[in-house]
């Protein structure tokens, strides 16, 4: 298991985030048709019961976004991973099937408004991880989309440097076909509350569509 700290950085600025994170054996697909019956019924309930504008006030996006400006990132130019779903969504585009583990995540997101990190546990160097604050020039290659500035932004760092942020996780470190072991982190910006419900609804639909047997669970702040 993995031992994760927070810098005393983001400590103050943001006093009460905490985080929760689930490590887990499984075992991957490219495509589960019943996950997307559960993805596609959740969009049509988002877009029947929320508007565009709604998004950024839900408590734990807008805690996020938050965050970003107290870390020094403008979170309209750079939008946390679960708001970016939220608005593709309302704005009619079909999500990225990208693989089970990558699109089950993804739902999770979408749930619950959180931002969580979705990473191939035997690629991260070493077992200890920090979440710190984006420095100038860091080199961050993220994922489909390039070198990402991530200067102002929440970093987890691993031995070799930055896996993941609440807007995009490292190339190096992402789940892929050969996939077999899953680290999942929450970003609890809002506090510790409902971490550990997300936790268990990661652990539910890994039990479901993953071959896992839902791993362990972390708490950290």
């Amino acid at each position: 298991m993995f031992t994760i700290t927070v810098s005393d950085e983001i400590k103050t600025v943001c006093p009460v985030f905490a985080g929760a994170a689930v490590y887990a054996g499984v075992s991957n697909r490219k495509y589960d048709e019943q996950l997307w019956s559960e993805i596609h019924a959740f969009s049509e309930k988002l877009m029947s019961s929320t508007h565009m504008g709604d998004i950024k006030n839900q408590p734990v996006i807008a805690a996020t976004r938050a965050a970003y400006k107290r870390c020094g990132k403008d979170p309209g130019r750079y939008r946390p991973s679960a708001e970016a779903l939220r608005r593709r969504v309302l704005r009619g585009i079909p999500l990225y099937q990208i693989d089970t583990l990558v699109d089950l995540i993804n739902l999770v997101s979408l749930r619950t408004g959180y931002s969580i990190g979705g990473f191939d546990a035997d690629k991260i160097q070493g077992t200890d991880l920090r979440l710190g604050i984006g420095c100038a020039g860091e080199p961050f290659e993220a994922i489909s989309r390039g070198e990402l500035n991530i200067e102002g932004l929440p970093v987890y760092r691993d031995a070799a440097g930055g896996i993941g942020t609440p807007t995009s996780d490292h190339e190096r470190t992402k789940m892929d076909m050969d996939t077999r072991h899953i680290l999942a982190i929450i970003n609890g910006y809002s506090g510790r509350g409902g971490l550990e419900e997300v936790a268990r609804m990661i652990q539910d639909l890994l039990r479901k569509y993953a071959g896992s047997d839902g791993g362990e669970i972390l708490f950290f702040e």
